[in-house]
């Protein structure tokens, strides 16, 4: 067990032409873009995607890992090294790190939004996607997370690589309102942040960010 972080920030990792609509509507589960129209790039694996709808969340009967939203608990996660490398069999998206964004938001005040408007929420120690991996839902229990492996670059470490693909788990939608800072990895790409949320009521700061990605 070790210490958590005394203002943890979570990360969602989406395409640049999905900024528009999410700014919009906010964040959606895989389950729930699936009952709507999907808009913009998918940036997933298909076949993870589907698994995530079958795993059950144990701390939440009745729900399943694709019906959350997710978050990683750092920037330059392990999957967008998979995009970053564009090799993997089951990654149908080839279009490399350049066009994607980090979401960030703040890991206490979303706690504190869901509780407040009685949203379901978890967390893993692992990959969620994993049959394996269990769930957590108390604050009390942030400690079982492995914060000093999450931190770290180097992820050869299989211990650290099971880590750093730990998730924070928001049931069904995120608004937009709880996203405090765009990440991005150049100039291209903030232009298109920039225009993409020109119209949106809350326009979060978009700073670029090269230590966020590969």
């Amino acid at each position: 067990m070790t210490q958590p972080p005394e203002a943890p920030r979570i990360y969602h990792i989406v395409h640049v032409d999905k900024l528009n609509a999410i700014s919009q509507s906010g964040l959606m589960s895989d389950a729930a873009i699936r009952r709507a129209s999907p808009i913009g790039t998918m940036i997933g694996m298909n076949s993870i995607k589907n698994r995530r709808l079958t795993l059950p969340v144990s701390c939440h009967q009745g729900t399943y890992v694709g019906d959350y939203v997710p978050f990683y608990f750092c920037s330059r996660s392990i999957m967008l090294y998979v995009i970053y490398c564009a090799n993997h069999a089951e990654l149908e998206y080839r279009g490399g790190q350049g066009p994607i964004v980090h979401l960030e938001a703040d890991l206490h005040e979303t706690i504190r939004w869901a509780d407040a408007d009685l949203r379901r929420w978890a967390f893993t120690p692992a990959n969620a996607g994993a049959y394996y991996t269990p769930f957590h839902a108390s604050v009390a229990e942030l400690d079982r997370l492995n914060w000093p492996a999450i931190e770290e670059r180097d992820f050869r470490s299989a211990d650290v690589k099971e880590a750093k693909q730990s998730e924070f788990l928001v049931h069904d939608r995120f608004p937009w309102q709880l996203v405090r800072r765009i990440g991005v990895r150049d100039n291209a790409i903030a232009a298109r942040a920039h225009q993409a949320t020109q119209h949106a009521a809350h326009r979060p700061p978009i700073e670029i960010q090269p230590n966020w990605y590969y």
